[in-house]
Order: structure tokens, then C-alpha cells, then sequence
């Protein structure tokens, strides 16, 4: 049995610790895969962007074909909730999450009026600033919104990512470039990915394939206030194997710099760190 770290889950109105069963086998989101989540981080007393995490999850749940049954507001009070259960100081990963419990028409479809709540928060802690990854092309590719729902954050589109990551571990590095389907660079398996060339910033422009991360939204915006150029553009691998620096955003370590690629060794470069200082001056302000 998995040993899981300190757990608080806020279910049909009560706080639950550790990692109670809320499924069944009949339970449509076990058998047929309609689950949404989404992730923010607790720090410090801190919650960066909660509100916008708890929107994007309702904005899932409507994707999949469920129906949101909390506001935004009522969630964020329940992470504080949550989040006062933990010692002081604790780095929280805040998990709130929907999931069909019953089928629709066709019983493939989930039944909206089904749709349940759980409010998921444990104990991660955060990547040390010191934290550098390798990097790799990954074999697989994120899909378009023709075959997978990659309009909301699902967890049926994780299994993917999944063996990406595992692919790439396999050949001893940490983390891959995942192509989309046209053969442009889409994502990390557990984030965003920026380049830095002659001093300006690119990212993969947002087509629809990949996470549009909160916390890359967040970085372009800071970067840009603070007057450093960030292009938002259709990226080949080639570019990145020619970058002068490389790192990554998302919410579980926020922004961590790459150290190699492939067989090139690179330094973590100033635009990573001003990027992660940035970043942590908006969350403590």
C-alpha cells in the first residue's frame, strides 16, 4: 500500500485525512475517465492565483461535460480551510477536483447531475532554488482538440505525459520537449517550457494543444512589465537545441532552469533566475 504524505480531503461536507475511497467500480470517472483537477500551490501563507485554478477547474468541468457545483469563492475558502490543518510553514499542493458518478445517455457520456466535489490538499514540498533538469525530445506527441479534450485540464490526458516522462527517464534524463501534432514544440511532460535567445524570451504560442499554465501566463506577464522581450511563437526543436538558456513554469516548482539537453551542457542563465525572482516577488506582494 502507498504511504502518502499528510493528506486533507474536504468531501460531501466534511474534512477526511488521508486518502479515503470516493469511487466505486460502477463510478463513471473510474470506469470512463471523467475526472477533472486542477493544482495550486500554499506557501508561506500564500496561495498564488488560487482564484484563477478554481476557475479553470469549473471551466474543465463544463469542458468534459459535467456540471460545476462550487464557486470560485467557496473553494478558496475551503483551501484556507485546509490549509490551517497543516504546521506553519508546510508547502501544500491544493487539489480541487470534479468527477462524473454516473452515466448519461449512451452511458458513455457522463450524467451532469452526478458531478461531484472533493477539495484534495497535501503536503509537497517545494523544488530547492537550486534545482536544475535535463532534457530530451520525446517520442510522443500532445493530441489536437479533434481526439482528446485538451481544452480542460482531464486526467484522462495524463497517461500520455505519463510515458513520456517515463520514456525519457529511461534514457537518464529528468524531463522532455513534447512535439504537437504538427511537429512544434507543445510543452515539457509537467510544464511550460521558455527558450532564451540574444537575451529575449520565446515560448510556444498557445494553439490549443497544450496547457496554457497559469504560471506561464504569469511569467510572460511579469517579464514583460519588466521590460525584458517575450515572443509568443511557433517553435521547432531545433530552437531550443540552439537556445542560449532554457527553463520551465508550471505550478508544482513554479521555474526551474535546464542544465543539459540532450548531450549539451548548459549553465542556468540569468533570465531563468530573474524569471524565478520575479515570480516570487508577486507571490509575497
Amino acid at each position: 500500500m502507498a504511504e502518502w504524505s499528510q493528506t486533507w480531503n474536504w468531501i460531501d461536507g466534511q474534512w477526511l485525512d488521508g486518502n479515503p475511497s470516493i469511487m466505486g467500480p460502477r463510478s463513471h470517472a473510474s470506469w470512463l475517465g471523467s475526472s477533472v483537477f486542477d493544482g495550486a500551490r500554499g506557501f508561506d501563507g500564500l496561495t498564488p492565483d488560487l482564484d484563477l485554478h478554481c476557475q479553470r477547474l469549473n471551466d474543465s468541468c463544463g469542458a468534459l461535460g459535467m456540471k460545476p457545483t462550487m464557486k470560485v469563492g467557496e473553494m478558496m475558502e475551503l483551501a484556507q480551510d485546509g490549509m490551517a490543518k497543516f504546521a506553519p510553514g508546510t508547502a501544500v499542493y491544493i487539489k480541487p477536483m470534479y468527477w462524473a458518478e454516473g452515466e448519461g445517455p449512451g452511458v458513455i457520456a457522463p450524467d451532469p447531475d452526478s458531478t461531484r466535489f472533493c477539495m484534495c490538499l497535501f503536503e509537497a514540498a517545494m523544488a530547492p532554488a537550486d534545482t536544475a533538469i535535463t532534457l530530451t525530445l520525446s517520442p510522443f506527441r500532445r493530441p489536437t482538440l479533434e481526439t482528446m479534450p485538451v481544452n480542460a485540464k482531464a486526467g484522462c490526458l495524463y497517461p500520455n505525459n505519463a510515458r513520456a516522462i517515463v520514456e525519457a527517464r529511461s534514457r537518464g534524463f529528468d524531463n522532455a520537449i513534447v512535439l504537437d501534432m504538427l511537429g512544434n514544440v507543445a510543452e515539457l511532460t509537467t510544464a511550460n517550457v521558455f527558450m532564451v535567445k540574444d537575451g529575449e524570451v520565446h515560448t510556444p504560442a498557445w494553439n490549443g494543444t497544450f496547457l496554457n499554465g497559469i504560471t506561464r501566463q504569469r511569467v510572460v506577464k511579469l517579464l514583460r512589465d519588466a521590460g525584458t522581450v517575450v515572443h509568443e511563437r511557433t517553435l521547432g526543436y531545433g530552437d531550443f537545441l540552439d537556445a542560449d538558456e532554457i527553463f520551465s513554469t508550471g505550478n508544482y516548482f513554479k521555474v526551474v532552469p535546464v542544465k543539459r539537453i540532450e548531450d549539451r551542457d548548459m549553465e542556468p542563465g540569468p533570465m531563468a533566475a530573474r524569471a524565478r525572482e520575479l515570480y516570487w516577488d508577486f507571490a509575497k506582494g
